[in-house]
C-alpha cells in the first residue's frame, strides 16, 4: 500500500515541475486511497490555486477548509489559505479578502520564525506592490523569457552543426527516452522536432541573436516612423514602423509555444515515472 510520504514526495516533485492538474491528481488520489489527509488536502489545495483562476480560487478554498477542519494547526494549510486570501479581489470575494488577516495572525502565533511565515511575510509584501513593481517584475519575467529563448536556440544551432536535422532529432529523442525525466531534455527535444527543419533557420537565427535582432528592429521602427512623418506619409504619430518588431515577436511566441509543450510532455513523463515506481 502507498503511504502518505510517497503521496507528499509524488505531489512535491510534480509541483516543482510545474504540473498542477498532476499534483491535484496525485492528492486526490492518495486522498481515496488513505482517506482525508491535512497534508494531501494541501497539496489538493495549492495545485488549485496555483492555477489562479476564479474556479480553481474556489476549489482551492475547498481544499484548505478541508484539511483545516482535521487540523487547525497545519502550517502549510494555515500559509498556502492565507496566500490565497491575500491574492482575492476584495470587491468579488470580501469575505475571503478578510480571512488573510486572521490566518496571517494564527500561523505567526504558532511559528513566526517557521518556513511557511517567510513565505507569507514575502506573500504580504508582494500584495502592497504598487506600479512600478509590477514594472519592474515585468521587466524581469521578460528578461528570463529572453534568456531561455536565446540559450533554446543556441543549443539548436550546436545540435544542428554537429550532425545535421535528422542526427540531431535522433540524439534528442534518445537522450528523452534513455534516462528520467528532465525538464531541460524534453526541451531539447522539444525544440529540435519543432525548430530543425531548414524553414526554421530564419528563426533559429533571430532566436540566436535575439538582442542584436531586438535592436535592429527597434531602430528600423523609429527611423521608419521618422521618415514617414518628415515625407508628409503621416501627420503626427505612425505606428507602421513598429511592424519591424513583429518578426521577433513572432519568434519568441514560437520558442515559448515549444517550451510549453516540452514542460507539458516532462511532466506527463514524470508522473508516469512516478506512479510506476510507488
Amino acid at each position: 500500500m502507498t503511504t502518505l510520504d510517497t503521496y507528499e514526495s509524488r505531489c512535491e516533485r510534480l509541483f516543482l515541475a510545474g504540473g498542477n492538474a498532476a499534483v491535484r491528481r496525485a492528492a486526490q488520489e492518495g486522498l481515496d486511497a488513505l482517506g482525508p489527509q491535512a497534508d494531501l488536502y494541501c497539496w489538493l489545495a495549492l495545485g488549485h490555486a496555483a492555477e489562479d483562476e476564479d474556479d480553481h480560487d474556489d476549489l482551492a478554498e475547498e481544499a484548505f477548509r478541508a484539511g483545516l477542519a482535521l487540523d487547525g494547526d497545519h502550517l502549510g494549510l494555515l500559509a498556502g489559505y492565507a496566500e490565497l486570501c491575500l491574492r482575492a479581489d476584495g470587491f468579488d470575494h470580501p469575505g475571503r479578502a478578510n480571512r488573510a488577516v486572521v490566518l496571517s495572525r494564527r500561523l505567526k502565533e504558532l511559528a513566526p520564525e517557521s518556513a511557511e511565515a517567510d513565505r507569507l511575510a514575502s506573500a504580504e509584501r508582494w500584495a502592497r506592490r504598487g506600479y512600478w513593481d509590477d514594472l519592474r517584475m515585468g521587466a524581469v519575467q521578460g528578461k528570463l523569457r529572453a534568456q531561455q529563448t536565446q540559450e533554446q536556440a543556441r543549443a539548436l544551432s550546436d545540435a544542428l552543426a554537429e550532425g545535421g536535422a535528422d542526427a540531431a532529432r535522433a540524439a534528442a529523442r534518445a537522450a528523452e527516452s534513455d534516462g528520467p525525466a528532465d525538464r531541460d531534455t524534453a526541451v531539447r527535444a522539444a525544440t529540435v522536432e519543432a525548430l530543425a527543419g531548414p524553414w526554421n533557420a530564419p528563426v533559429r537565427f533571430l532566436g540566436r541573436y535575439r538582442p542584436a535582432a531586438w535592436a535592429v528592429s527597434a531602430g528600423l521602427a523609429l527611423l521608419t516612423n521618422q521618415l514617414l512623418r518628415q515625407t508628409g506619409a503621416v501627420e503626427s504619430f505612425s505606428v507602421w514602423g513598429y511592424l519591424w518588431l513583429l518578426p521577433v515577436l513572432l519568434v519568441d511566441r514560437r520558442f515559448a509555444s515549444v517550451r510549453k509543450e516540452a514542460e507539458a510532455r516532462h511532466v506527463a513523463r514524470l508522473e508516469t515515472e512516478l506512479a510506476a515506481r510507488d
